[in-house]
């Protein structure tokens, strides 16, 4: 069988632009160099030697991580992937004979990530960038909430009960310890039962950005952190969200701070909303189901709302990851060049 040369790789490459690589424009456009600064202190703690082999790039790392966010991809799959397919290589600038990071450097590279608690000041850093290319935070804000499914969690009731009241039993050793998650939690959305977080997100209107984000266990309910996302930077004092942040204590809390609470109304079992307050609803869910297309491309386009991880740390940093690299992608289709249309004859 005739070995391939360079010339049939960039012939591949090249038929592969033309059907269409969403990764081609990722790698062009995005300015990668922004997050070095914050991503070099991963290799900030002291090396007992000089010896051994070199650091792999930081940068090289973390679209390394944003691929596994933008595929859903396990650290064994991410690996493999990278090795198997030419548009991931090309996306991360390696040739077929540079060195591949394994799925082990792929984890160690996440925890120090966790460890220094990287992943918000990262996704403030592409915020400030967006700001910069004039898609500052305008025409108000959308609030809202999605859960994010984690591996169930085969425990006996004594060992949930524990669990929900903050303990650990005590006869699990620590291997066992390390393999179960109790930080995550059950939670009931229209009868069906889910475990795992919560994705609290603030979106702007008008660019439907993510500007904040809060990760909770998904039995968090979802005004709980209302106050902790708002963003006070947005231009438009307007705010939007279902009826399940409703509530006079946030009503006056949003008129005390200026804002405009468009907050759907819910009504009660003894008393059910009138026809006014329904068509209100409807006109305020116009704006508000606009959060909608961002979980619903998570979900589909980003190959599901999944995460693999154990514990409330790391679950931050898969589901900070995936709200950036929502914004990396959405940042594209908002800076996509317009075709002209074609002049009639």
């Amino acid at each position: 069988m005739p070995q391939p040369s360079s010339f049939d790789i960039d012939r591949r490459l090249e038929s592969i632009s033309r059907m269409g690589d969403p990764l081609e424009r990722l790698a062009a456009e995005i300015p990668w160099e922004l997050f070095r600064p914050l991503l070099e202190k991963v290799h900030e703690k002291e090396r007992k030697s000089a010896a051994g082999r070199k650091p792999l790039d930081v940068v090289l790392m973390f679209k390394i991580l944003i691929l596994q966010s933008l595929y859903n991809l396990a650290d064994e799959a991410i690996e493999y992937q990278i090795r198997d397919r030419l548009s991931f290589m090309r996306f991360l600038g390696l040739q077929l004979c540079d060195n591949v990071p394994d799925c082990t450097t792929v984890w160690r590279f996440r925890e120090r990530l966790k460890e220094l608690e990287l992943i918000k000041p990262l996704f403030d850093r592409f915020g400030d960038y967006l700001a910069q290319a004039g898609l500052q935070a305008r025409n108000g804000q959308i609030i809202d909430a999605s859960i994010v499914h984690a591996p169930i969690q085969r425990n006996s009731r004594d060992e949930n009960r524990r669990i929900n009241a903050g303990e650990v039993p005590e006869d699990w050793d620590e291997h066992k310890r390390r393999q179960k998650d109790t930080d995550a939690r059950w939670t009931k959305k229209h009868g069906k039962s889910y475990f795992g977080y919560k994705n609290h997100i603030d979106v702007d209107a008008e660019h439907k950005l993510i500007r904040d984000y809060e990760t909770t266990a998904a039995n968090v309910h979802d005004s709980q952190v209302f106050d902790d996302i708002i963003d006070p930077e947005n231009a438009d004092p307007q705010v939007w969200a279902d009826s399940a942040y409703r509530s006079e204590a946030t009503e006056a809390a949003l008129s005390g701070a200026g804002y405009e609470s468009h907050i759907c109304e819910k009504g009660q079992s003894n008393q059910p909303l009138s026809d006014e307050q329904q068509a209100a609803n409807r006109r305020r869910s116009k704006v508000r189901s606009r959060v909608e297309h961002i979980f619903g491309f998570q979900q589909n386009s980003m190959g599901g709302k999944l995460i693999r991880t154990i514990g409330k740390a790391r679950a931050e940093v898969k589901i900070g990851c995936m709200n950036l690299t929502y914004n990396l992608m959405r940042y594209l289709q908002l800076t996509k060049p317009k075709v002209a249309a074609p002049a009639l004859a």
